[in-house]
């Protein structure tokens, strides 16, 4: 009888270890399933969005890259731009109130809001016109809207959930920028780093690199070639150049504060004493036009790489130069004409440091190249972006002074920034949550 029992006790415990094994197998067998899923669905959309995005993309360089050869050989188009500003200011009246602009895209993935379609088209031409009649702009905040209004357009059509759908617009924001400016590595990571500072979207890693490479090769296969930047006066790191780097970084930290204030303050004097948009564009671009005659040079025209590429190439740059340039970008940017800030910054770091190095004799080709980062850092606030920026431009030689301009000018900045609804969500200083908007 007891012999029987334990039969029956062990042939329970025989089924009881088998159900159990399939219960443990069904469980892995979806998380598998669910996984591999979710794999094959990131692969393709960004696979997808790398070259729908990227193929916009590459047109939109290349037809800013012929409006600025146009430019510089016709100068006459120049006393356009405040035919530009009011075309581009009645577009906007009629057909995109609702466009909030880089802004708009940094709150949409955040929020449940959408980035309207429309907002490709219409930053498309009038970022072309911006550029067209020489105002100075980049061409960076087009490329962000423009990749997000496309990559929110792939998320409805796929049917996606709020959370995937931000995903989608971080997706397209990479591609963008990376098929623009040629650096797949910090595209990828931007659009992940820029919209909470001290919060990395990981869930978007995936998708965003891989649309990222895929845009930048689509776009050099298009002929829209990277830019990079040889810095070949590298001296070896010592106590004397780190502290003359160190200096020239706290100087970028500063200028970076100095035009984020800039830009607030010349758009709040143009509401308050310019309220009409048609009239206050006009009167912008008068003021431009003036002062460009006045400064004789095209120089400060469109985003500026011109500057970028004597300070780095030459290591040549006007006193004045970076103060001209950040006066120009407040002005126009301000006034209503489209395109972005980023490329101007980086042309105002470059120049700055180009002139700052002279004059602590410290190598002007590598203060320039450090400092056109450490300032992208300080107004936008991304030490990762302006990390791999430095590497896919300049190389990996002069690594330990990027890292240091970066690290100073990101402490040195504060909580200022170029997007109002950028987030600090973990302090600079402290390991402290404290989620307050930027200045």
């Amino acid at each position: 009888m007891e012999e029987k029992e334990n039969t029956e006790n062990a042939e329970m415990g025989k089924r009881k270890h088998s159900h159990d094994t399939k219960i443990v197998i069904k469980y892995y067998y979806e998380r598998i399933r669910q996984n591999t899923r979710n794999f094959l669905k990131w692969m393709g959309l960004s696979v997808l969005t790398g070259l729908v995005v990227g193929g916009a993309s590459a047109v939109f360089a290349g037809c800013i890259k012929a409006a600025t050869e146009y430019r510089d050989t016709h100068n006459w188009i120049f006393m356009l731009l405040p035919v530009a500003g009011v075309l581009i200011v009645f577009m906007y009246e009629k057909i995109g109130r609702q466009d909030g602009g880089t802004n708009q895209v940094l709150a949409t993935i955040k929020s449940k809001d959408d980035v309207p379609f429309l907002s490709a088209p219409l930053i498309f031409v009038s970022t072309l016109l911006t550029h067209l009649t020489g105002g100075s702009a980049g061409r960076e905040g087009a490329s962000i809207q423009f990749g997000g209004s496309i990559g929110n357009w792939l998320g409805k059509l796929a049917h996606l959930d709020e959370f995937d759908h931000h995903v989608m617009i971080m997706c397209g924001m990479s591609a963008a920028f990376a098929a623009v400016f040629g650096t797949p590595m910090a595209a990828a990571v931007f659009a992940m780093e820029v919209v909470s500072v001290g919060v990395m979207y990981y869930a978007a890693l995936l998708p965003c690199v891989i649309a990222s490479i895929i845009a930048a090769e689509f776009a050099t296969g298009m002929g829209i070639d990277p830019e990079t930047f040889p810095v070949h006066s590298i001296p070896g790191l010592t106590v004397e150049t780190g502290l003359k780097m160190a200096l020239i970084a706290v100087g970028c930290g500063i200028l970076s504060i100095l035009f984020c204030i800039l830009l607030k303050t010349v758009g709040q004097l143009y509401t308050k004493y310019l309220k009409n948009p048609y009239i206050r564009i006009v009167v912008a671009a008068g003021v431009i036009i003036l002062l460009t005659i006045c400064l004789n040079t095209k120089d400060y025209m469109g985003a500026g790489s011109g500057l970028i590429a004597r300070a780095i190439e030459k290591g040549e740059a006007r006193p004045l130069d970076f103060l001209w340039k950040m006066l120009l970008t407040a002005l126009t940017m301000r006034a209503g004409y489209r395109g972005g800030e980023i490329v101007p910054a980086f042309s105002i770091g470059a120049t700055f440091g180009c002139v700052a190095g002279g004059i602590l004799g410290f190598s002007p080709e590598l203060a320039a190249a450090a400092s056109m980062v450490a300032l992208f850092c300080g107004v936008t606030n991304c030490p990762i972006t302006a990390m791999l920026i430095s590497f896919e431009l300049f190389g990996f030689s002069g690594a330990a002074y990027y890292l240091i301009a970066i690290s100073i000018s990101y402490a040195v900045s504060g909580y200022y920034s170029l997007y109002k609804d950028q987030t600090i969500v973990y302090s600079k200083y402290k390991a402290r949550y404290i989620n307050r908007k930027t200045r």
